[in-house]
């Protein structure tokens, strides 16, 4: 090589050499001169850039004395949608940690933490689980003793008790076990951020109350006055026992004592949830009896002479009862291998005169047969369990008698003699009716018969007492195998008055 192409690789080697020196030094000094910065977002919007987090957190726990001791907490947290990124940034021009502490107020309200307990629907084959609504609370423990509190408002604490801890007593003879107790819903619990402009329960009392009353929690007082009884409060609060119990649980039952000026809470219950008691129940029943009426042409029709005395009978029944929030659910399922009679029933016949009166040569009555009383025939076999009474239910009039127990397809009796006014679906007793059979009695009262799976008679036939009208079934508005018995007296729902079916057979 030629001293002159050395001298020019010298010299090129030597601008590489400066240009790397170059590029290095100015490197250091963009790194020594950059500096971690932080960039605020809410919302996906940037609302500043600060260099320092801890200044920004500490000055919303401070300006958020008022959160911090409303929820008793030590710290306060930014909004839901608050996101801070990091990086190098040559870039001084920052925000203040006020000027952005006052974005975040004027936009969105503030967190603390917690937890979120979500209620859902339970999946059917049909229907995906729906989220149904959420509650917040500072502290799962909140929850976790609400929760006991409601299932205690219908399962006595004694009995709760020893079902959990596995000390429930064996029956002998008769009594009652639980064999499960669970929520219908589907209850998930999430540590969170809660956003305080949302409802955050604090309390056990008043998550409680939540959960057993629903949103219109308030309590609804009751002055006692002369006279009054659990019965006839709840009655004209639209409350049935029941609910009152729930509702004022320092009584025990349906015959506790009244104070006169006691004061009583008669606000209407509205679970949140749906707890579900599964009990095997064995209890002896009075089975009563029916009386027959055998006609004596020789004499008129004021004689009446008892051939045989009545004798009710007992029998014992063993039974798997699903009770849903307190109450006796639709569906019940008869234990046959345990259920037996213990004294047997013995009808009662009485003799009745149907000799014709005759004077003047004219008649002046026909023999006929007369309606002895008390003679109303029960529609179902035995066993039968009693599920929903007349009365109030959820605030709402239930206008029947619910009857469980006896199985689908089971036959339904006709109560008394009487002419069918409706036999099919709905009709003059609504669709909620299903299946159902309406009949005109001589005495001025009408049966309904609902939920049925098969009607066996039509419009305009003549049925005797305890004719099979109909098959016990769930068609309509029915959560379970049942028959809805109504009595009217006059025509159901056109000027006629429901009433307890049961006080015919008192």
């Amino acid at each position: 090589m030629n001293k002159r192409n050395k001298l020019i690789t010298a010299i090129l080697t030597l601008i590489f050499a400066v240009v790397l020196f170059l590029v290095g030094f100015t490197n250091k000094i963009y790194k020594d001169s950059a500096s971690l910065k932080y960039q605020v977002y809410l919302d996906g919007e940037t609302i500043g850039l600060i260099s320092d987090t801890k200044e920004l957190y500490s000055l919303i726990n401070q300006e958020q004395s008022e959160l911090k001791d409303k929820y008793r907490v030590d710290q306060v947290y930014p909004p839901k949608g608050f996101e801070i990124e990091k990086y190098l940034s040559y870039d001084n021009n920052l925000t203040s940690v006020n000027d952005v502490y006052n974005k975040i107020k004027d936009s969105k309200s503030f967190t603390v933490k917690g937890y979120i307990i979500t209620i859902s629907s339970p999946a059917t084959e049909t229907e995906e689980a729906k989220i149904l609504y959420r509650i917040n609370v500072l502290d799962k423990k909140i929850f976790e003793e609400s929760i006991q509190n409601f299932v205690k408002s219908f399962v006595s604490t004694d009995r709760y008790l020893a079902y959990i801890n596995d000390e429930q007593s064996e029956i002998k003879d008769t009594g009652s076990k639980i064999e499960s107790i669970y929520f219908n819903e589907n209850i998930t619990i999430k540590e969170s951020y809660l956003n305080t402009a949302d409802k955050i329960y604090t309390t056990v009392e008043d998550l409680t109350k939540f959960l057993v009353f629903g949103d219109n929690n308030e309590e609804k007082p009751y002055k006692v006055q002369k006279g009054d009884t659990i019965a006839s409060i709840s009655d004209a609060n639209k409350l049935n026992p029941v609910e009152f119990l729930i509702a004022n649980p320092t009584f025990t039952s349906e015959n506790s004592m009244l104070a006169v000026g006691q004061t009583v809470n008669v606000s209407l219950i509205n679970p949140q949830l749906t707890l579900i008691d599964n009990e095997y129940i064995i209890e002896d029943t009075e089975v009563k009896y029916e009386t027959e009426v055998k006609y004596d042409s020789s004499r008129y029709p004021s004689y009446k002479k008892v051939e045989t005395q009545g004798q009710n009978g007992i029998q014992r029944v063993a039974k798997h009862v699903q009770i849903v929030n307190g109450e006796i659910a639709d569906g019940t399922v008869i234990d046959k291998e345990h259920t037996y009679m213990l004294k047997e029933v013995t009808n009662e016949v009485v003799i009745r005169g149907s000799k014709q009166y005759s004077g003047g040569g004219s008649s002046q009555s026909s023999g006929i047969k007369i309606d002895t009383g008390g003679s109303w025939a029960w529609p179902t076999n035995y066993p039968y369990v009693l599920t929903s009474p007349y009365g109030w239910r959820w605030g709402a009039m239930h206008d029947g008698q619910d009857i469980s127990g006896t199985g689908y397809g089971s036959p339904i009796y006709a109560i008394g003699d009487g002419v069918v006014r409706a036999s099919g679906w709905g009709g003059m007793v609504g669709s909620s009716a299903g299946l159902n059979v309406v009949i005109e009695h001589p005495n001025g009262y009408w049966s309904v018969y609902a939920h049925l799976s098969q009607t066996y008679v039509k419009v305009g036939d003549t049925v005797s007492r305890k004719q099979t009208i109909g098959a016990m079934g769930h068609t309509g508005v029915a959560f379970g195998t049942h028959l809805h018995l109504g009595i009217s007296i006059g025509k159901p729902y056109n000027g006629g008055r429901f009433i307890n079916p049961l006080l015919l057979y008192r």
